[in-house]
């Protein structure tokens, strides 16, 4: 792993996203920003994928549950050459295939269209279990409000059950929901022992400490015991801008003119 490619990517995948919600006048950023680090480990240092051949079939497999914060997806796939960069410039308008909740249609890259929230980890199941005697990875990234979701909890049996050893989840636990905390929502913690009464291996990650998060999903340390993994990425929502941070304001809105200008240099910084 080389900390500062991935600590650049990183920062570039920050700035696609921020230029891209802010041209289409769209929503999420702070959401984008919560998992950008943990997006720019996968893809710049983890996956088995092939942008020449997207199809490969001993491919790992990457299914973003939390479809909203599609766009920072689809800014990883252009810097790895599945499709041109310029065609960033084309998200969420009219007409566009890159849609504000991700989608797989007519998109190199994209494995399953998300965005009804509580689908991913189960899809990501039935494609674990498809190709666990094969050399096939299977990441499903998902949000903390998410887990309200009940088909989560019977995904987290069934992978379970069928000893899912190849399938690896990542919740973003920035601890924010659309309106209120999680845990004035409806709170999931013991968050850990919950997972772990549920037959998992689990591990508690800083979602932006680059050293951190690939020591727990690198190749070499991705089995245990035939048990399913899931990684806590403990995350701030908005971070990389000061004023994006913890404030779910950025849930909604897009930055423009000086809060634009204002949100680049704390990237670029």
């Amino acid at each position: 792993m080389n900390l500062t490619k991935t600590k650049e990517f990183a920062k570039i995948l920050r700035l696609h996203a921020l230029n891209m919600t802010s041209k289409a006048g769209s929503s999420h950023i702070g959401s984008m920003f919560s998992i950008a680090d943990i997006v720019a480990v996968l893809f710049n240092d983890v996956l088995k994928i092939k942008p020449k051949n997207p199809n490969y079939k001993l491919r790992d497999r990457f299914i973003l549950s939390k479809g909203h914060s599609g766009g920072i997806i689809y800014a990883a796939l252009a810097e790895k050459g599945f499709f041109s960069k310029k065609k960033l410039e084309d998200y969420c308008k009219n007409g566009s295939n890159l849609s504000g909740h991700i989608s797989h249609y007519k998109v190199s890259g994209v494995e399953f269209s998300t965005g009804s929230l509580g689908h991913g980890l189960s899809v990501s199941c039935g494609i674990a279990l498809a190709n666990l005697r094969r050399n096939v990875r299977v990441f499903n990234l998902m949000s903390d409000g998410e887990l309200d979701e009940g088909s989560n909890w019977e995904a987290f049996m069934f992978a379970s059950h069928h000893k899912l050893s190849n399938l690896i989840n990542i919740i973003d636990y920035n601890k924010l929901q659309s309106i209120e905390t999680v845990k004035k929502t409806l709170n999931l913690e013991p968050l850990e022992s919950k997972l772990v009464s549920f037959g998992w291996k689990v591990f508690n990650v800083d979602g932006h400490n680059h050293k951190q998060i690939y020591s727990k999903i690198r190749k070499k340390k991705i089995r245990s015991k035939r048990k399913p993994i899931c990684i806590i990425a403990h995350t701030i929502k908005g971070k990389g801008v000061k004023f994006m941070e913890n404030n779910n304001l950025w849930h909604y809105r897009a930055a423009k003119n000086e809060e634009l200008k204002k949100a680049i240099k704390h990237i670029c910084r």
